[in-house]
């Protein structure tokens, strides 16, 4: 079963609220999503760390129902 991308985005924004999010089904499958996420949350952690709080907003659906997510995060300019 596949994950919609308005699904991927209400699990990030309940998260991280101020977030702006941009998502991309990468292959029309439901499968394999790219994400951008902007988030004042980020600021002042590594990639690492704001990568492993997007995982956490997706409450264990990476790499189950969510087979692929790349993810492109920062903080606002």
């Amino acid at each position: 079963m596949a994950m919609d991308a308005r699904d991927i985005e209400s699990l990030i924004k309940a998260a991280l609220p101020d977030a702006r999010i941009v998502i991309r089904d990468l292959a029309g499958d439901g499968d394999h999503y790219a994400a951008e996420v902007v988030s004042e949350s980020f600021r002042g952690k590594n990639r690492v760390q704001q990568h492993q709080m997007v995982y956490a907003a997706l409450k264990g659906n990476m790499g189950g129902v969510l087979h692929a997510l790349a993810l492109q995060t920062s903080a606002p300019e």
